[in-house]
Order: C-alpha cells, then structure tokens, then sequence
C-alpha cells in the first residue's frame, strides 16, 4: 500500500529535534559520497498573468543508509513584488481554492515501489529550519542566548524553533516591514517557544548585540550588512542574496549547505526571470565561489573545522536546498506516520504498472 499523508498529518509527527537529529546523521553518508543528491531544477515559462511566470521545479536525492530515495516537485505561479526596499519572490496560491502545489514522492530503494506521497509544505519549513539549526549546532558560541532575526513569515518561525532546540536561547528580537506581521509573530513565537520575542522597528535594532543573527526572508536583494557585524556573532540566512558579499568576506569561518552555485535554470524564450538579473537574486555574490568553500555535511564529519574562539565571526548560508533532505525528513515521517496509524493507504498498483516503460 501507498500511502497518503497530510500537511497536519506531516506536522503531528515531525518535530524540529527529530529532523534534525535524521539530516545530521544522513548529512555524514552524503558527505562521504554514498548519499546522493541532484541538483535542483526550475524550469518557466509563461502563464495567463502578466505580473507571473510558471514554474516547474523539482530536486531529488537517494539516502542508502535509510533505504529511500524522494522526488520534490513544485508547480507554481511565481511573481516578483517590491516590498519596501526589496524586490521579494513570492508565489500566488492561484490553484483551486486558493491552494499551492507541492509534493514530495518517496520511493523505496529495495524494490522502487512508492511509499508514500504528501504534500511538502511542511516537511520543506522544518528541514530548512533543521539545516540552519544545525549550522548554529556546530558555529555558533556554547553560550549564544541572544537572536535577531530579520523576517516574520513561516520560516522565520522555523529559525526559531530551531535556534531553540541548540541554544538556550533567552531572548529574541524581530523586524519585519510589515509592522503588524511582525508584531502577530512575536506573539505567536513567545507562546511558541516560551522565551521572549520583542518586535523592533529598524532591522538594526533586532541585530544590534544579538549573539546569532538570523535571516528568513524572501528578498532577492541583501538585507544584512557587513557594518553590523559584532565580535563573536554567527550570522545565517536561508538563501544567497540575503548577505552582502562583503559580510561574508568579514567572517572568520564561512560554510555553505552545498556546493552547487545555483539551480538549474530552464526558460522560454523571451522570459525573464527577476532572481537572475544582474544584481539580484542568484546574481549576487558571483565573486564568492561557492564550489570550493566548506559545506555543512563537510562541518558534521569533522572534515573541516568550525568556530576557533569566541570572538570569530561565524556565517552559515543555506545557499540551495537539497533533495537528499527530503529523502532523510521522509523516511522520518514515513515511519512515524505508519506507527500512529495517520493518513490514508491506497493501492500501490495505483501507481505501478505491468508494462516495461
């Protein structure tokens, strides 16, 4: 049987610590080369929208060690919007009733049947979190206690809780453009995490002595800079743009998740894709070379050391996100779903066939 989970099915049996605890230890098979990862692919064309392209994405990776290989595959309508300063990449729940489209595929590796098929909307929030999680784990100082973060959306939340889950964090500040969002969000993150959240007006003022420095945006342009950095702090953002180059190059010990420079880009003739205009985007930051500088799974095995002292400067950039990681978090929800006895099986002849393809 396959079977079919739920956003809030995926959300009852995933917890920030075990995701975590699973790409820690798939990371070590990845970085030893038995783990295997391709590389993300976004493919657009055009759509009925003026102000949108389609979207078709989609990254894959095979864990040996836990017997799963997984598909991640997004069909979107994305629009590029100028919110404030920035210019943001924000996808339209343009699907019946207002839904997005994303989905995860797990397959077995011992007979390729398929195990399970739910949606990613979850599973993608927590591995993100989990990744930059763990990047704070093994950078960041023992006695870090303080964060601010620039964005108050879904993933800001999952920073959090991640941060949270290796730190004995005791106090967060946050800054978001939208006042009222950030302000809803430092209310639900109190309730949330039970550690105090204060909404601040200026992205200066949540940085301004933060012990880690957090970013969780969807901008295409930087929003952090070298001038607030501050002895001993660890800086990390969960795409390429959000930190100015010349932050980076300030750090003392730099990591990536991956060394694969950008996706794959496919595009239609006469379209153009706002993240890959000069000075945006997947643009930024071309002078850094991402293939040579250490990643995260590298940190994890020892094959490359992290923070020296307390008063380096530490940076952690979840550059690309890998399939691999949905391959690890799916086993987890694999499993855990099945002995709570969630979701619904279906037939996996469904989804077979007698016919050599």
């Amino acid at each position: 049987m396959t079977l079919i989970l739920s956003n809030d099915e995926v959300e009852k049996v995933l917890t920030m610590r075990d995701c975590m605890a699973a790409l820690e230890d798939a990371y070590a098979e990845l970085a030893e080369g038995r783990g295997i990862s391709r590389l993300r692919s976004d493919s657009f064309a055009p759509t009925t929208r003026k102000d949108a392209l389609y979207s078709l994405k989609s990254m894959d990776g095979i864990c040996p060690k836990l017997g799963v290989g997984a598909v991640r595959i997004n069909s979107d309508i994305i629009t590029w919007p100028k919110r404030g300063n920035n210019m943001r990449r924000e996808k339209v729940p343009a699907a019946p009733n207002n839904r997005y489209v994303g989905l995860v595929l797990l397959f077995s590796v011992e007979n390729g049947e398929p195990l399970a098929i739910l949606p990613d909307g979850v599973m993608q929030r927590i591995r993100v979190g989990a990744a930059n999680g763990l990047g704070i784990k093994h950078l960041a100082r023992k006695n870090a206690k303080t964060v601010g973060i620039l964005g108050s959306g879904w993933q800001a939340g999952a920073q959090l809780m991640a941060a949270c889950a290796v730190r004995d964090i005791e106090t967060i500040r946050c800054f978001s453009p939208n006042r009222q969002n950030c302000e809803a969000f430092a209310q639900a993150m109190r309730a949330l995490l039970g550690v105090e959240v204060v909404p601040v007006d200026q992205a200066e003022a949540a940085i301004a002595g933060a012990d880690i420095a957090m970013c969780a945006t969807n901008s295409i342009d930087h929003i952090f800079f070298e001038r607030w950095i501050e002895p001993g702090m660890h800086v990390t953002s969960i795409k390429r743009p959000e930190i100015e180059v010349a932050a980076i190059k300030r750090a003392d010990r730099v990591l990536i998740h991956w060394n694969e420079p950008s996706p794959i880009h496919v595009v239609a003739k006469g379209v153009v894709i706002e993240e890959k205009v000069e000075g945006r985007g997947w643009q930024l930051a071309e002078e850094i070379d991402f293939k040579t500088l250490p990643t995260l799974p590298e940190l994890i095995i020892g094959r490359v050391e992290g923070r020296e002292s307390d008063a380096d400067v530490t940076c952690f950039i979840n550059n690309i996100g890998l399939g691999y990681q949905f391959a690890a978090a799916g086993s987890v929800v694999y499993r855990k779903a099945k002995e709570a006895g969630l979701g619904h099986d279906l037939p996996t002849d469904w989804f077979t066939e007698d016919v050599h393809p």
